[in-house]
Protein backbone atom coordinates (compact mmCIF):
# COMPACT_ATOMS: atom_id res chain seq x y z
CA UNK A 1 0.00 0.00 0.00
CA UNK A 2 0.93 3.60 0.11
CA UNK A 3 3.64 4.50 2.92
CA UNK A 4 3.00 7.44 4.81
CA UNK A 5 5.88 9.70 2.75
CA UNK A 6 3.75 9.85 -0.20
CA UNK A 7 0.02 11.30 0.50
CA UNK A 8 -2.99 9.78 -0.92
CA UNK A 9 -4.24 12.89 -2.77
CA UNK A 10 -0.67 12.67 -4.52
CA UNK A 11 -1.68 8.86 -5.36
CA UNK A 12 -5.03 9.33 -6.58
CA UNK A 13 -3.89 12.41 -8.62
CA UNK A 14 -1.23 10.12 -10.83
CA UNK A 15 -3.69 7.05 -10.56
CA UNK A 16 -5.73 9.46 -12.70
CA UNK A 17 -2.60 10.75 -14.56
CA UNK A 18 -1.68 7.08 -15.24
CA UNK A 19 -4.83 6.38 -17.46
CA UNK A 20 -4.00 7.73 -20.52
CA UNK A 21 -4.93 7.58 -24.35
CA UNK A 22 -3.12 4.38 -24.91
CA UNK A 23 -3.91 1.34 -23.70
CA UNK A 24 -0.53 -0.21 -24.09
CA UNK A 25 0.78 3.24 -21.41
CA UNK A 26 -2.24 1.98 -19.25
CA UNK A 27 -0.87 -1.23 -18.59
CA UNK A 28 2.46 0.22 -17.86
CA UNK A 29 2.19 3.09 -16.13
CA UNK A 30 -0.63 2.20 -13.81
CA UNK A 31 0.99 -1.29 -12.06
CA UNK A 32 4.33 1.09 -12.19
CA UNK A 33 2.87 3.59 -9.97
CA UNK A 34 1.12 1.10 -7.50
CA UNK A 35 3.91 -1.14 -6.98
CA UNK A 36 6.71 0.44 -7.35
CA UNK A 37 5.95 4.44 -6.62
CA UNK A 38 6.35 4.95 -3.09
CA UNK A 39 9.57 3.31 -3.53
CA UNK A 40 10.76 5.86 -5.77
CA UNK A 41 13.50 7.72 -4.31
CA UNK A 42 12.42 11.65 -4.71
CA UNK A 43 14.07 12.52 -7.41
CA UNK A 44 12.59 9.57 -9.23
CA UNK A 45 8.93 10.18 -8.09
CA UNK A 46 9.39 13.96 -8.93
CA UNK A 47 10.64 12.68 -12.75
CA UNK A 48 7.69 10.05 -12.68
CA UNK A 49 5.08 12.84 -12.21
CA UNK A 50 7.27 15.17 -15.01
CA UNK A 51 6.74 12.25 -17.36
CA UNK A 52 2.87 12.19 -16.81
CA UNK A 53 2.98 15.47 -18.28
CA UNK A 54 4.41 14.67 -21.68
CA UNK A 55 2.57 13.51 -24.67
CA UNK A 56 1.34 9.88 -25.02
CA UNK A 57 3.13 8.89 -28.48
CA UNK A 58 6.51 10.14 -26.43
CA UNK A 59 5.99 8.56 -23.69
CA UNK A 60 5.38 5.46 -25.29
CA UNK A 61 8.47 5.50 -27.79
CA UNK A 62 10.51 6.43 -24.73
CA UNK A 63 9.55 3.36 -22.75
CA UNK A 64 9.23 0.80 -25.72
CA UNK A 65 12.76 2.17 -26.74
CA UNK A 66 11.22 2.86 -30.41
CA UNK A 67 12.97 6.40 -30.06
CA UNK A 68 15.18 8.62 -27.36
CA UNK A 69 14.07 11.00 -24.75
CA UNK A 70 15.84 14.57 -25.49
CA UNK A 71 14.75 15.01 -22.00
CA UNK A 72 17.97 13.98 -19.88
CA UNK A 73 16.15 14.94 -16.38
CA UNK A 74 13.68 12.06 -17.42
CA UNK A 75 16.02 9.32 -18.75
CA UNK A 76 16.58 7.59 -15.10
CA UNK A 77 12.56 7.10 -14.47
CA UNK A 78 12.51 5.66 -18.40
CA UNK A 79 14.83 3.45 -17.59
CA UNK A 80 13.71 2.55 -14.05
CA UNK A 81 10.20 1.82 -15.99
CA UNK A 82 11.68 -0.05 -18.49
CA UNK A 83 13.55 -2.53 -15.95
CA UNK A 84 10.77 -2.95 -13.71
CA UNK A 85 8.27 -3.58 -15.73
CA UNK A 86 10.04 -5.98 -17.93
CA UNK A 87 9.82 -3.96 -21.30
CA UNK A 88 12.60 -5.23 -23.80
Amino acid sequence: MVSSAVSSALIKKLQWQCRRGMLELDVILSPFLEQYYQDLGENLQNSFEELLSEPDPDIYTWIMGFGACEKKELLPIIKEIRRKMKVA
